[in-house]
Order: structure tokens, then C-alpha cells, then sequence
């Protein structure tokens, strides 16, 4: 390989990975910004879609929109929507970030085609990544369509989630080489921790989605007058969420003492599995605010999305240790990392 070539292919390669970080980044940032139009309210903020209120950029007072547009746009609300600026735009800058999301994953696969030969499964998940998104997409115009189904919501956040998987693994794959993974003693036992930490923190998050559509009914039916109400009402769904936080917390307190007795020098894993305790402590932290402080809309979406953050980051640290067992093509990868 002449050194010009191998010098645009090093060039291909550090854009990717860069693209790919940055679109994991923006992902959660969207998940956060989802959070927050669902804890202020915002969902039906435009009660239409893909427009906001016919208008492809939306009211900013009720002068601008029709006196009757109660019943233009009420008829499939029960007549319920009233023009608040405030959720209407907090929802519209969330499907205006949604869009930049998607493009940038586009830009992700774009920068995968290089890769179509060397390593073709990092090309064939970004354009998983790419078809997951545009599903994505319709499933958040179902949301609307379907007046905030709490099953609709649910499978929109979960999907979500999905995307970050996928992309966490085609960023994880492009850095194999590049940083320093740890030389790690019983890795059996670690993958069998991590493996239990991954799954029990999967149904953590999925019990905090029931206990979320159970947030939804109490605060219809109680209102924001009763938000001092909220917590207790919302069944047993919220108790075994509650419990089971020490679970997760001892999982990962468990997996940093595993990691540090048994690695044998500091690397990239021992920083993302300290950061994961931060964040675990972090998140049950927030969620002791919203069951003692009358459920402040400020925490709602730092709670999920620190939950997301951290099942992701234990993923990536259980494809890292299991790089070259989970990885294909890998000897065109080393053979790439030997000529830089």
C-alpha cells in the first residue's frame, strides 16, 4: 500500500470514528430532549405532524393561528387542545433535533462505505443504524396519531435504544486497536458479571417505563394540583423499580472491585466502569428526588437518560474485553494497525 493511499484510508478511518461518537452523543442528547417534552406535557404540543399546527414553522401566539382551530385540530383530542408556545416549541426544536439526528446518522453511513470491504459489518450495522432511524421516524408521527398511547411512547423510547446499541457497536468496532484495552485475568467471570449487569439493568429500565405509563394516568387524573399525590399512587410497578436499584448499584459496585482486582494495568475499561458507578450513583440520586420531591419535571429526563447511558456503557465495555471473539475480519484490522 503506497503511503498516500494508506494515509487518506487513515484519514477515512478517523472521520468515522469521530462521526460515529458524536452521533452516539447527539442520540442521547435527543433521548434527554425526549424526556423533557414527556415530563413538561409538550407531547401534543403540535397536535399534527409532520407540520406543527399546519405550518411547517410553527405559532409563536394564538393570534396566528385560526379562531377556530380548537376544532380543527381538537377533533381527534376531544376537543381538548389548547395553544400553549411553549410546549408547542419545546416539542418542534425535539422533531427539529430528531431530523439533525437523522442526518447525521446518515453522514455515519456515508463514512462506512470505505469500510464495506476491509470490515463490511460496519457498514452493514450503519445502514441498520440508518433503516432503524427512518422507522424511528414513523413510529414518532404514530405517537402523535395515536394521542401519546403509553404502549406507542414506550416502543418509541425503546427503539431509541436499539439505535444506541447499534451504533455503539459500529463505534466500538472502529476503535478496536486504537485505544488500550486491558490485559484481564478470569475474564470468564467478568463477562458472567457484566453479562448479569447488562440484563438485570435492561428490566430496570423496562420496569421504569411501566412505572412511566403509570406516571401518565395519575397525572391525568390527579393533575398538577396533585403532584404531592403522584408517587403514591403509582402502584407496586414504582416499589419494585425502587428496591431493585440496589441490585443495580451492587452489580456495578461489584463489577469495578472485579475489574480492579483482576486487570493487570489501567486502560480504557477501568475509566468507562468508574464512570459507570458515577452515573449509577448519579441516577439513583435523581430518582430519589423525584419519588421525595413531589416529581420535579427538571429530573425526570436526567434519570432516563442517565439509565440509558449506563446500560450502553456497560455494553461497550463487555465489547471491548470481548473484542476478538465478538469482532469478525480481525486480522484486517490488525493488519491495517501494524501498517499505521
Amino acid at each position: 500500500m503506497t503511503n498516500s493511499r494508506l494515509i487518506d484510508q487513515n484519514n477515512n478511518n478517523r472521520l468515522f470514528r469521530r462521526l460515529a461518537l458524536i452521533t452516539v452523543v447527539v442520540v442521547y442528547l435527543l433521548i434527554l430532549i425526549g424526556g423533557i417534552v414527556r415530563s413538561t406535557g409538550s407531547g401534543m404540543g403540535c397536535p399534527d405532524w409532520p407540520k406543527c399546527f399546519g405550518s411547517w414553522v410553527p405559532p409563536t401566539e394564538v393570534s396566528q393561528l385560526p379562531p377556530n382551530y380548537q376544532e380543527i385540530y381538537g377533533a381527534k383530542l376531544k376537543g381538548e387542545v389548547e395553544f400553549n408556545p411553549t410546549k408547542t416549541w419545546i416539542e418542534y426544536l425535539n422533531r427539529l433535533f430528531g431530523a439533525f439526528t437523522g442526518v447525521l446518522i446518515f453522514g455515519t453511513l456515508l463514512a462506512s462505505i470505505p469500510f464495506f470491504k476491509k470490515d463490511r459489518p460496519i457498514f452493514y450495522m450503519s445502514l441498520a443504524a440508518f433503516l432503524l432511524t427512518g422507522f424511528q421516524g414513523w413510529l414518532g408521527s404514530k405517537v402523535v396519531s395515536a394521542e401519546l398511547s403509553p404502549f406507542i411512547v414506550t416502543l418509541h423510547m425503546l427503539l431509541a435504544i436499539v439505535i444506541v446499541f447499534v451504533l455503539l457497536y459500529v463505534m466500538a468496532r472502529s476503535y478496536v486497536g486504537k485505544v488500550e484495552v486491558e490485559k484481564v485475568v478470569n475474564k470468564p467471570l467478568i463477562n458472567k458479571w457484566l453479562k448479569w449487569t447488562i440484563g438485570l439493568s435492561l428490566l430496570q429500565v423496562l420496569i421504569g417505563t411501566q412505572v412511566r405509563e403509570a406516571m401518565d394516568d395519575v397525572m391525568v387524573n390527579l393533575g398538577n394540583e396533585g403532584r404531592n399525590k403522584w408517587v403514591e399512587n403509582l402502584g407496586v410497578s414504582f416499589y419494585i423499580h425502587r428496591s431493585y436499584s440496589i441490585v443495580i448499584l451492587f452489580l456495578h459496585i461489584g463489577l469495578v472491585y472485579l475489574l480492579s482486582k483482576y486487570i493487570q494495568t489501567k486502560g480504557v475499561v477501568s475509566k468507562l466502569s468508574n464512570a459507570l458507578l458515577a452515573i449509577i450513583i448519579v441516577e439513583i440520586v435523581t430518582g430519589i428526588i423525584l419519588a421525595y420531591l413531589s416529581v420535579p419535571a427538571v429530573a425526570q429526563p436526567i434519570h432516563l437518560t442517565l439509565a440509558t447511558v449506563a446500560v450502553g456503557m456497560q455494553f461497550v465495555v463487555w465489547l471491548l474485553l470481548n473484542a476478538e471473539s465478538v469482532f469478525t475480519h480481525k486480522t484486517a484490522l490488525k493488519a491495517e494497525n501494524m501498517n499505521v
